[in-house]
């Protein structure tokens, strides 16, 4: 059976993240280990981004739909009581 390995979840994506910067500011590694980390660095950058935008546009799409149509006055006048 074919193992697909699943993406990090945002906080393992951004823990991973933050790690490989401090071994890039570290100075440790070579230049093709560098490389390598900038690349994996770039793709869990774009991988938190992309979760950020998600979660942004469902926040979007709940408060949208619980918001009154427009031109809907949710305010009583008073003066229509009279």
């Amino acid at each position: 059976m074919e193992s697909r390995k699943e993406p990090p979840a945002f906080e393992d994506a951004l823990e991973e993240l933050e790690t490989v910067v401090e071994r890039m500011e570290n100075g440790e590694p070579s230049l093709e280990e560098s490389l390598k980390l900038f690349e994996r660095g770039m793709d869990l950058a774009r991988r938190c981004q992309k979760a950020l935008d998600d979660a942004e546009q469902r926040i979007r799409t709940l408060t949208d739909s619980e918001s009154p149509p427009a031109g809907t006055d949710t305010v009583e006048d008073p003066a229509a009581d009279e």
